[in-house]
């Protein structure tokens, strides 16, 4: 049975108010991994950067749900395409950007399953969105690189920021929906 996202909450009734809520969403989730785009630690000789976008793309998709999570990557994509300073690294990234958009999805589906309302549900949906951008990314690194290079490049110096970053979204999530009163089932 599919529940309510934190975007759901506030939905107006309207058809047209809500198309025009759900592109205000979806543009919204596009600039807040933008932004956090910004944030960029390099690891010594990986080509791909620490960014705050993995975080923003896993919260994105808790809280706008599967569809308008997804969205909001391609939307991303999008203006990434368009010449924005919205993306982080180079040709290097662009398989973590793909699992940007299935990421968002899963995450936001078993959010819509009412994952992202207790901890442990939290954080087997946070860890299922991250292995899917490590297995989009590491793999386009393989094919890069070559896959000796792949994971000590592309994974090992992440583990230990994402999972910070996903302790982060694992307590936000939760703590939001026990503040609303909303952690009903259906609700």
């Amino acid at each position: 049975m599919l529940q309510s996202t934190y975007a759901d909450l506030l939905r107006p009734s309207g058809k047209v108010q809500q198309i025009a809520y759900d592109a205000l969403l979806v543009l919204g989730g596009s600039l807040l991994v933008g932004l956090l785009s910004q944030i960029r630690i390099q690891v010594g000789i990986s080509p791909v950067p620490i960014t705050g976008q993995t975080l923003a793309v896993l919260l994105v998709g808790a809280t706008l749900g599967s569809r308008r999570g997804a969205m909001a990557m391609l939307a991303y994509l999008a203006l990434g395409t368009m010449g924005l300073p919205v993306v982080a690294g180079g040709i290097a990234t662009a398989g973590y950007r793909a699992g940007f958009v299935v990421a968002a999805f899963i995450v936001g589906r078993l959010s819509e399953r009412g994952w992202d309302r207790h901890l442990l549900t939290t954080m087997l949906a946070m860890l299922l969105g991250n292995a899917t951008l490590y297995l989009f990314g590491v793999s386009w690194l393989a094919v890069l690189l070559g896959a000796d290079q792949a994971l000590p490049l592309g994974l090992y110096p992440f583990i230990v920021g994402d999972m910070l970053k996903l302790a982060l979204a694992i307590t936000l999530l939760p703590a939001g929906w026990w503040v609303l009163g909303a952690n009903r089932e259906g609700k």
